[in-house]
């Protein structure tokens, strides 16, 4: 990474071609660990196929779905229709990355191997709700062919600096919203098969957190910036969702993702991996955006603390109802 003097930085000097050409030699070394540790899995292994039978249309013998089939908890139905939904507009988030990032070399070798991983949770997880029976297959399609044909644009599209930041939490996001539906799901075959999501989800979010790092080594003002801004405006990719709003509440409440998760397991990690606050050498918009950083987190972890508090009032009340 010999382009130009880490110490100029400057969006004159910064462009995003010059990041892409200064930070390819990462990707390299990143993409040849992430291939070395990663281990391929075949998505059919992972589906109660013996479960499986007909649904009502052209088989006579189909019958008809109710929920009453499956043992998935109310709050595991919800979170898998969100999660999977959002795997479903894989091919919005390859045209996004692909345009950002380029096809060639090391970024293009990149772009397409997470693809075709992310590929995988798609069609596993979607097989494995029809064969259990989990969700309204009707209901999830009609959800399906509503949330892909609006397409997905990227908050973040207007810079490669802002993208990178933004998958790096979105990956370990992902990651702890898969881990914890199997969790809240009530059974060990959703579980196991959220577990093996989650992992690839995590070397996911390795490869663009370093990537982040070595975006900071070059261009920190720039790199913090962007940083802050991902943090201050952050939104799950699937926010387009029919019905999403409801659903997050719902699995805020069932804490398979809210905002003390959000601010305890996703973002700190990755800050705290950063060393975001210890940076120095900041000009006077990197210091800025490092103290706004900094103020914005205090406030989201004051407005978790109430959350919990909110939350443990009520699981407080649901027991003592349970209790008379």
């Amino acid at each position: 990474m010999t382009l130009t003097p880490a110490h100029i930085d400057s969006p004159s000097v910064w462009t995003d071609a010059r990041l892409l050409y200064a930070l390819e030699e990462v990707v390299e070394k990143e993409l040849n660990r992430h291939l070395k540790v990663a281990r391929d899995w075949m998505p059919h292994e992972y589906v109660p196929w013996s479960d499986g039978r007909n649904f009502p249309g052209f088989f006579e013998d189909g019958e008809a779905w109710d929920k009453e089939q499956s043992k998935v908890t109310e709050v595991g139905r919800i979170a898998l229709v969100v999660n999977l939904l959002t795997e479903d507009n894989l091919p919005s988030y390859h045209h996004e990355i692909a345009s950002l990032f380029g096809r060639d070399g090391a970024w293009g070798t990149w772009v397409h191997r997470w693809t075709a991983e992310e590929g995988r949770h798609g069609i596993v997880m979607r097989d494995y709700l029809l064969a259990s029976r989990a969700v309204d297959p009707d209901k999830l399609e009609q959800f399906r062919m509503s949330h892909m044909s609006e397409g997905f644009e990227s908050d973040n599209r207007h810079s490669m600096l802002h993208s990178i930041a933004y998958v790096a939490f979105q990956e370990l996001a992902t990651r702890i919203s898969h881990r914890n539906t199997g969790h809240q799901s009530g059974d060990p075959v959703c579980d196991r098969m959220l577990a093996r999501i989650a992992t690839d989800e995590n070397l996911h979010m390795v490869f663009y957190r370093n990537l982040l790092k070595a975006a900071f080594e070059l261009a920190p003002d720039l790199t913090m910036q962007a940083v802050r801004d991902v943090v201050v405006n952050f939104r799950m990719p699937g926010h387009g969702i029919p019905g999403f709003e409801r659903a997050a509440a719902q699995m805020a409440i069932g804490e398979v993702y809210n905002m003390r998760i959000h601010h305890d397991d996703v973002l700190q990690p990755v800050l705290r991996f950063l060393k975001i606050m210890e940076i120095d050498g900041l000009g006077p918009e990197g210091l800025k955006a490092q103290e706004e950083l900094g103020v914005f987190l205090g406030g989201l972890d004051a407005e978790a603390r109430k959350f919990d508090e909110k939350l443990a009032a009520r699981k407080a009340r649901m027991a003592a109802r349970a209790a008379g």
